[in-house]
């Protein structure tokens, strides 16, 4: 197969879920001797058109600040997709198969024009589905996003959906849900393990972006709930929280936890700039706890599986937690009280039926892109058909 992947951002040189994902099902692609392209953003140093770790890369744009006001940039996506439109209408010919990253949305629109022309299939992959979501995300400017999500649901596709919550909520808007393929994302689960744990590990750690959707007011108001822990021998007396990333909730989030008289016990660690320093936080925590409400997949709920910690999640129907972890962890419902008990059992050595490790395997990058090859072959081939 020769295959060409639409996204802005390119990874390792921006890290991202959907640009990793790219890069890892890319790779392996590669390895099994199918071509693969990825038209981006020039993030790299170096030429335009260069090779790394077996991708073509191909620079349709420069390099651009992709936020604006902590959201990301519609100036940005636009102007990438304008960039985009006359090199894939020169050369989406060449391919077999173009795959668009759908967030930002705008980009799928040239390549599924440059696939008509050559008539070439066009795979989109769905990372979320928003929805009303929008609202919450762009204020009154959120008609202008749904109308926008709506609209490219609705172009000729082969979708691709990383979970099958966000497929569920694709198939209300696009698709038949019949339609659309699940392909989660992954995780390298030998690598996870083989990080070496931090010397000095949290009780319980979350991971995540401070935001309204994520919920960790819930989680401090829940291990506030459970006390310092003194009269327990199961667990140390003042369960340390360590909260690793950043957003716009934080500064709120922080006086909460003073307010609620645990901010001596919590640490706000904001992003980590290097990916093996999350996991080396990982490996060494027995806990992780997410009590988001919005997850398009997971990816934190996986690779903490693959670091063996016993997850504590929100089951929610809008959020594909409970589909990642299963019963290889603890789901609660998505108040204080639930995830305060979940919690207390894991502290107390409670392990989930499915050892976590053993969930975590089903989620290797080796599986989901064996996925993908089969999706990818089946689209061309019945394109061919």
């Amino acid at each position: 197969m020769n295959v060409a992947f639409v996204s802005n951002v390119v990874y390792p040189f921006v890290v991202g879920g959907a640009e990793k994902r790219i890069y890892e099902i890319g790779t392996r692609l590669a390895d099994r001797g199918h071509t693969v392209t990825v038209y981006g953003r020039h993030f790299w140093n170096g030429p335009e058109s260069t090779t790394h770790d077996g991708l073509h890369l191909e620079a349709v744009a420069p390099e651009t600040d992709l936020y604006t006001d902590d959201r990301r940039s519609i100036p940005e996506a636009l102007g990438f997709a304008g960039r985009l439109t006359p090199r894939l209408l020169r050369d989406a010919g060449e391919h077999d198969l173009l795959v668009a990253s759908v967030f930002p949305y705008f980009p799928v629109f040239p390549t599924v024009l440059a696939g008509w022309r050559h008539d070439v299939p066009i795979v989109t992959t769905w990372h979320e589905c928003w929805r009303d979501y929008w609202r919450d995300y762009l204020g009154h400017l959120a008609p202008g996003g749904m109308a926008v999500e709506r609209l490219t649901a609705k172009l000729p596709q082969h979708a691709v959906a990383v979970s099958g919550v966000t497929a569920d909520r694709l198939a209300e808007i696009g698709p038949a849900r019949d339609d659309i393929a699940v392909v989660h994302n992954g995780v390298d689960v030998d690598h996870i393990q083989s990080i070496e744990p931090v010397e000095t590990p949290y009780d319980v750690l979350a991971v995540g972006r401070l935001v309204e959707a994520k919920r960790v007011e819930t989680l401090l108001r829940a291990v506030a709930r459970l006390g310092d822990g003194e009269g327990d021998s199961s667990r140390p007396a003042g369960v340390r929280l360590g909260v690793i990333g950043d957003g716009p909730e934080r500064e709120r989030l922080e006086s909460l936890s003073d307010d609620l008289g645990i901010a001596d016990r919590v640490d706000f660690l904001g992003f980590l700039d290097d990916y093996d320093d999350v996991l080396a936080h990982l490996r060494g925590t027995a806990v992780v706890a997410s009590a988001s409400v919005r997850e398009g997949f997971g990816i934190t709920l996986v690779e903490a599986l693959a670091a063996d910690c016993t997850v504590v999640a929100v089951d929610h129907p809008n959020s594909a937690g409970s589909e990642v972890v299963d019963d290889a962890g603890f789901l609660v419902e998505p108040t204080v009280e639930s995830l305060a008990d979940g919690l207390d059992r894991a502290l107390a050595g409670e392990r989930p039926p499915t050892p976590p490790l053993d969930r975590a395997r089903e989620f290797d990058w080796h599986v989901i892109a064996d996925r993908a090859e089969s999706v990818y072959r089946d689209v061309i081939a019945e394109h061919r058909s």
